[in-house]
């Protein structure tokens, strides 16, 4: 793992082989998706290893003990649409208590600039920390358009879970907002003319939906 204060990329050999296998051009829809899943869940172990927590008496079936429970803020979990949504499950099955926002956005193929074109959050962001979910951090422009509408309707903490991430995206976020954590199970090369990532993984959105 290769980690800053505020990047963190998962080197762990599962992240790496099933990471390898979603970029592969051969992998289906179905595999993709199950890839995304099961790649997400493994981030958001990382990504939220430093969560409150306290201790708790209980029962076993056997004797009491101290046992540790999350405590502190609860969470709000954000996918960017639509790729974003493609990781919430898995982030839910980990967290099912966590209240759900969604934020739509698409990139101006032209001047690379997010569009927002739908919001929807919960009221009490500023009591939760929020995750932001996107497969692939680009020029950034979006994610730091995202962590903007969550810091204006409250958030304080925010952190993000990508599958991939392009230095520039990463600096473009970080430039605005120093404070977001970045959790990746990799940092490729850079972008293209067009802006995409390379080698990336191709259109998340795409692949995991099928279209084009």
């Amino acid at each position: 793992m290769v980690a800053t204060e505020t990047l963190t990329e998962v080197t762990h050999p599962l992240v790496q082989h099933k990471l390898g296998l979603l970029r592969d051009v051969t992998t289906t829809t179905q595999m993709f998706r199950q890839l995304v899943n099961e790649l997400t869940l493994l981030l958001t172990y990382e990504a939220t290893k430093d969560l409150a927590d306290e201790e708790v008496e209980i029962e076993t079936p056997l004797e009491r003990m101290t046992a540790r429970r999350i405590s502190g803020k609860k969470v709000a979990v954000c996918p960017i649409l639509r790729a974003g949504i493609g990781m919430l499950d898995a982030v839910l099955s980990l967290v099912p208590g966590a209240r759900v926002g969604f934020i739509g956005l698409f990139r101006d193929e032209e001047t690379l600039e997010p569009v927002e074109y739908y919001v929807k959050l919960p009221e009490d962001l500023a009591d939760r920390d929020v995750i932001l979910l996107d497969p692939m951090l680009a020029t950034g422009n979006s994610t730091a358009a995202a962590v903007e509408t969550v810091k204006r309707a409250g958030a304080t903490s925010v952190r993000l879970i990508a599958l991939i991430a392009a230095p520039e995206g990463i600096e473009r976020v970080h430039r605005d907002h120093p404070d977001v954590r970045i959790v990746v199970a990799s940092v490729d090369r850079g972008l293209n003319e067009k802006g995409y990532i390379l080698p990336g993984l191709g259109d998340a959105g795409d692949r995991l939906y099928g279209t084009k």
